[in-house]
């Protein structure tokens, strides 16, 4: 019975040793943890789907995980976290790095692309185009994956005149940035900083007039309910950018590189064709909710266009005095070229 038992346990121990083994085998190879600064939602699908390709043509050697909602960092945050590795990727939004991301954050500048399209084929373009681009990320030692687009921005609150200029004369519009409150300020309005948590009781307590915010962002935080209205499109604009620290993607072998760099493209593109349809139906869901739109006129847009200074020209005369004026000088030239503007 005792020699039974003996080799009972020995067998078991045997057992436990090969499926150790196979476990450990079966680990990822390299495990890359993704700070984001968005909670889990549907608008981050096609970055989900990125990660999910990935695991899977990589064989399960690479196995990404995403944290959200500001959960490995805040996003003024993960650029530099990235950049050390402390985490391997990040999405990272430039206008939260304006003193840092200078040519970047210019495409979150108002009033230069006139669709979310347009702003990422020239993000695409520019990349390939201007070496500015690759080396600003370069000096935060981060590879630069694919970048997010953007739905349209929108007027939205609870009085239906938003998309009449004389009305917005003293309103306080929800604004962020350096640039947009200037677009605001052009026709009267009072921009005022909101965070994003903070919209809906913003717009139920009436501290704030209009919120600004595509319909994608309008749906899921249900602004549609204290503010009925939503007016525009005003402008647009792209969102946040991928990447990964050089130091993780440095340890990748050059066929997992290989595979994250088509991928990526891939994604790019996919954001594309996602952002419209995901966009459209945004704006059918509030409709369906009560949620009205009300067009703003492209007299009306043209007029507010003519208010405001030139915004990327104004962007350009900073950068002179930062000592990068021929480097903006390029990258303006270039766009207005692509935009007819």
């Amino acid at each position: 019975m005792t020699f039974s038992i003996k080799r009972l346990a020995g067998a078991a121990s045997l057992v436990a040793s090969i499926l150790a083994a196979g476990a450990a085998s079966a680990e990822a190879e390299f495990k890359l943890r993704w700070g984001h600064y968005l909670g889990n939602s549907p608008y981050v699908k096609v970055e989900q789907d990125f990660a999910k390709r990935v695991e899977e043509r990589t064989e399960g050697r690479v196995k990404i995980d995403i944290v959200y909602a500001g959960g490995l960092g805040k996003g003024n945050e993960l650029l530099t976290l990235a950049g050390r590795g402390a985490i391997d990727m990040a999405s990272v939004v430039p206008g939260y790095y304006a003193d840092k991301l200078l040519f970047w954050k210019a495409y979150q500048i108002p009033f230069i692309f006139d669709t979310p399209m347009q702003a990422m084929e020239i993000s695409a373009q520019s990349y390939e185009e201007l070496p500015v681009f690759k080396k600003e990320l370069d000096k935060f030692r981060v590879e630069f994956l694919f970048h997010q687009p953007l739905g349209s921005y929108y007027l939205t609150g609870p009085d239906a005149g938003c998309n009449d200029l004389a009305n917005l004369k003293g309103k306080k519009i929800r604004s962020f940035g350096a640039d947009v409150p200037k677009i605001h300020a052009a026709v009267g309005a009072v921009p005022v900083s909101v965070a994003y948590g903070d919209l809906y009781e913003s717009l139920q307590a009436g501290s704030l007039d209009y919120a600004f915010m595509n319909p994608g962002n309008t749906l899921v935080s249900k602004l549609y309910e204290p503010g009925k209205y939503s007016c525009g499109p005003v402008m647009s604009i792209t969102g946040h950018l991928i990447v990964i620290g050089k130091k993780s993607w440095n340890k990748l072998p050059a066929d997992i590189q290989a595979i994250m760099t088509e991928e990526a493209m891939k994604s790019g593109k996919e954001y594309i064709e996602w952002i419209e349809t995901s966009e459209t139906d945004a704006q059918k869901a509030i409709e369906a909710e009560g949620g009205v739109f009300n067009d703003i006129s492209a007299e009306t847009l043209a007029e507010w266009r003519e208010k405001t200074p030139d915004m990327l020209q104004d962007w350009v005369d900073s950068m002179k005095e930062r000592g990068r004026g021929e480097e903006a000088e390029e990258v303006a030239a270039n766009w207005r070229e692509k935009t007819g503007k």
